[in-house]
């Protein structure tokens, strides 16, 4: 573990980016995928237990109403995910255009490979592309249905009409240390933006049921890699609800936003109060609060009558938490 690396990427983050960390959130379309064959996927699991996919696709009056409570408390929207075929395209333009118009920014969307980014405009933000692991003969094995030069492909097509690039990578898939240099390569060959780490979800049912997280100072030297080798990036880590001490090291290590959180579960918990310590004691603002029940706001939408039931959901199952 070199803990030097740790603080020359904590220095270049402040003198780059500045002190300000984001609350980031995952809006979810659907969950199911049509594809379904990612080895470490939760939708893995599911694919052949859901008979109907439109059963598996959210309301999008839910999904509206959510994006305004993220607006109220000051989150960004992380990305629209869903697995393939999940919505259409046109149905996806809608949906952030909807969204767009209700947080006032443009959504980045991670919702596979497609050859249809000319379809979008200005709702959206960035393109995502899931490399998932950095280690491409991992890749091959674990996410068969998604390769890596379509991947690429659909990156390079998207910064030719302008959007931003992001990718996702996840720790613990079997990769090594040494692995993060692929990961430079890729990023650099591809000018990507945004690099969006998660550390493995254990699933039942999948290959890696057994598995452990990754270690907190290994993921934290990998993101510092990446920060040193581009100062400019966008480096965004998720974690888990059981990992919460991972956030402070991640921060430190080059990370301006964190991620994966059970937002109106956690909100206003120890759990909640835990997020915010964290990044308090790295020595870095907050954008955004999961503890000030003040900014839930009204039972009502700001937006629409139609988001009202979601809206009265939401709120309430944020008030009910105590610490």
């Amino acid at each position: 573990m070199d803990l030097k690396e740790i603080e020359k990427a904590n220095k270049v983050t402040l003198d780059k980016h500045g002190d300000l960390i984001t609350l980031e959130r995952a809006v979810f379309l659907s969950w199911w995928c049509d594809k379904g064959d990612c080895a470490f996927c939760y939708m893995s699991t599911q694919k052949d237990k859901i008979k109907d996919s439109k059963k598996a696709r959210r309301n999008v009056n839910n999904i509206y109403a959510e994006a305004e409570m993220c607006k109220r408390l000051d989150w960004n929207i992380e990305f629209l995910s869903g697995g393939y075929k999940s919505f259409t395209t046109s149905e996806i333009k809608n949906i952030a255009t909807n969204i767009k118009n209700i947080t006032g920014d443009g959504v980045w969307l991670n919702t596979g490979i497609t050859d249809e980014l000319s379809q979008y405009g200005s709702e959206i933000k960035g393109i995502t592309g899931a490399v998932e692991v950095a280690n491409p003969k991992i890749h091959e094995n674990i996410c068969p249905s998604k390769s890596l030069s379509d991947i690429s492909n659909m990156l390079d097509t998207a910064g030719d009409l302008g959007f931003k690039k992001a990718i996702t990578i996840i720790l613990g898939l079997g990769e090594t240390l040494e692995d993060a240099g692929y990961a430079i390569d890729y990023i650099r060959e591809h000018e990507i933006d945004r690099v969006i780490f998660y550390s493995l979800n254990p699933h039942k049912e999948t290959i890696y049921a057994e598995k452990s997280q990754p270690a907190s100072l290994y993921y934290a030297q990998v993101v510092a890699k990446i920060r040193l080798e581009f100062p400019d990036i966008e480096i965004i880590c998720g974690t888990w609800i059981d990992n919460l001490a991972n956030i402070g090291i991640l921060i430190l290590s080059g990370a301006n936003g964190i991620t994966k959180f059970p937002l109106f579960k956690m909100f206003g918990t120890k759990y909640g109060r835990r997020v915010e310590e964290e990044v308090k004691w790295a020595g870095r603002q907050l954008k955004g609060t999961f503890t000030d029940k003040n900014k839930l706001g009204d039972k009502k939408s700001d937006v629409s009558p139609d988001l009202d039931k979601f809206i009265k959901r939401y709120v309430k199952e944020s008030l009910k938490n105590k610490y």
